[in-house]
């Protein structure tokens, strides 16, 4: 099982808080750091304050003050950006790492913060989702385009005339695709043409299990011959002792016998027989979604007392 963290900086952090999370998970061994792609907060328990900061930009930042960990979304939002230009970001930034850039990617959900930023945000979710496919199949086929070679493409809302599919990103044919989500249907489809990674969010281990499985139909159903890596994120909040794990639970407006319910929580034994069970499941990676980025502790508990033992 491989650990990676995940951030949400947009209920309240700086550049400066971030690069500070990622040189910690860098040096205590963690595989990656990943950060969502939001720009309103979420909740009444926190003010957002500084403001958001954009994710390709800190991912850019974050590329040239590490060496090691993976780094990625989950997950960019398909309304935010015209999916020509994100091509050219996100290859950069994989350039700027030496390749270590992994492409989550999601329709985009979250309407309240297109209004606050004047994004358009389409109601209806087949369209959103009609457009996410476009984009998937325009960013990846930016990629992978033989340099010397021109791209086009010809949808129902995305037109782009003869280009140079430039710039190519450092990994060959292209960074890893993150897909992710529950949707029944249209989702396990989407992964299986386009993802090389799939993941349930949030999600009981009942529900990531039976999700996985859709997922693994579709893959079998489909012509593809990579292979999928299977994963999960799942909020953390681990403590020595119950007063730490109250604690922390307090910091981020949770209760500790909600978070063991609905998440990875408890003591480090209990982390360690929860995620057993997701690896059961089939999971291969984890996100650790920490809300408190203060609180490098946290982080150091884990790589001491949990990694170890789920390795």
């Amino acid at each position: 099982m491989r650990l990676r963290i995940f951030l949400e900086p947009q209920q309240g952090a700086t550049y400066e808080d971030q690069l500070a999370v990622a040189r910690a998970t860098e040096d205590l061994g963690f595989d990656g750091l990943f950060r969502s792609d939001h720009l309103l907060h979420m909740g009444d328990h926190v003010s957002g304050l500084p403001g958001p900061s954009d994710a390709w930009i800190t991912l850019a930042g974050l590329a040239r003050e590490t060496s090691r960990i993976r780094l990625g979304t989950l997950m960019t939002a398909a309304t935010f950006r015209y999916p020509g230009p994100l091509a050219v970001s996100v290859a950069q930034v994989d350039r700027m790492s030496g390749g270590r850039v992994e492409f989550g990617f999601g329709a985009g959900w979250y309407e309240d913060e297109h209004a606050a930023y004047g994004i358009p945000f389409p109601k209806a979710g087949r369209e959103r989702f009609d457009r996410y496919e476009e984009q998937l199949d325009i960013i990846t086929g930016l990629w992978s385009t033989p340099v010397g070679e021109s791209f086009r493409y010809e949808g129902k809302y995305y037109r782009l005339s003869e280009g140079p599919a430039l710039p190519k990103p450092q990994q060959g044919p292209r960074p890893p695709v993150i897909i992710g989500g529950t949707g029944p249907k249209r989702t396990p489809r989407l992964a299986a043409v386009f993802a090389d990674e799939y993941n349930v969010p949030f999600s009981s281990l009942e529900e990531t299990a039976a999700a996985f499985g859709r997922t693994r139909d579709a893959v079998a159903a489909s012509s593809r011959t990579g292979p999928m890596t299977y994963s999960a994120a799942q909020v953390l909040c681990v403590g020595r002792d119950e007063a730490e794990i109250a604690r922390r639970a307090e910091r981020i407006g949770r209760e500790p016998a909600e978070l063991r319910a609905n998440g990875l929580a408890g003591s480090p034994d209990e982390l360690v027989d929860k995620i057993g069970r997701f690896a059961e499941a089939g999971a291969e990676r984890l996100y650790l979604q920490v809300l408190d980025m203060s609180d490098l502790d946290h982080l150091a508990l884990v790589a001491e007392q949990v990694a170890p033992q789920v390795a």
